[in-house]
């Protein structure tokens, strides 16, 4: 198992009227991330909000390529981004949801204090697949076929690459004291943090030689 400190990049925020960041997602232009009532769409290069969609975004945050999805309460919510309208709702496999993804076609959802990861229908939400962790987990994301997920239990967080198949855990980023995760997103040779109450979104480095196997 690899092992390595997080290298902070860059903070944005913390942001007007926003006093937590929850889940996070990127659609290739903006990261989005949830604020409690909102959903904001932030520009990386500048670190300016763009917009704002009134809605419930308590948690996870994903983009599928032309929705957002958001969870709220016990469902989950997909976006028109254009719009800002909810089109349709599935619900929530249980309580106790932290982050979300989109991959393979389906949404990847974790349960944080049930310390698991679940790919479910994003049609139905019916539960496809359950992978099983030891911590506490918040943010989940997928890139270049690997899975990674953020961790927040007992003041500390960090960033974890796991096996999609058996939940083993191949590589460990350790965030600096005081730095939590509350959601993750990953794009090119970053990962972006949800920093919990700290208000902020944070840009850490991938790890170049985990994409590249």
């Amino acid at each position: 198992m690899k092992h390595a400190q997080a290298e902070i990049l860059r903070e944005y925020g913390p942001f007007p009227g926003v006093s937590e960041v929850h889940g996070l997602t990127f659609d290739g232009r903006h990261v989005w991330f949830a604020s409690g009532d909102r959903l904001n769409a932030l520009d990386p290069g500048s670190g300016v909000l763009a917009r704002t969609i009134a809605v419930p975004a308590r948690a996870g945050t994903a983009f599928d390529g032309r929705h957002l999805f958001q969870i709220a309460n016990n469902r989950i919510q997909k976006i028109d981004p254009e719009t800002g309208l909810v089109l349709s709702t599935i619900p929530t496999p249980g309580e106790g949801h932290s982050g979300l993804a989109w991959a393979e076609g389906s949404l990847w959802i974790a349960q944080h204090q049930g310390r698991r990861i679940m790919q479910i229908d994003p049609a139905t939400g019916a539960v496809l697949r359950t992978i099983e962790s030891n911590r506490v987990v918040t943010g989940v994301t997928w890139i270049d076929g690997e899975l990674w997920h953020g961790t927040w239990q007992d003041e500390t967080s960090d960033l974890r690459r796991i096996d999609a198949g058996t939940g083993a855990l191949l590589e460990r980023l350790d965030m600096p004291s005081g730095m939590g995760v509350s959601g993750l997103e990953a794009h090119g040779d970053l990962f972006f943090c949800g920093g919990g109450p700290s208000g902020k979104v944070r840009a850490v480095r991938r790890p170049r030689r985990a994409a590249a196997q």
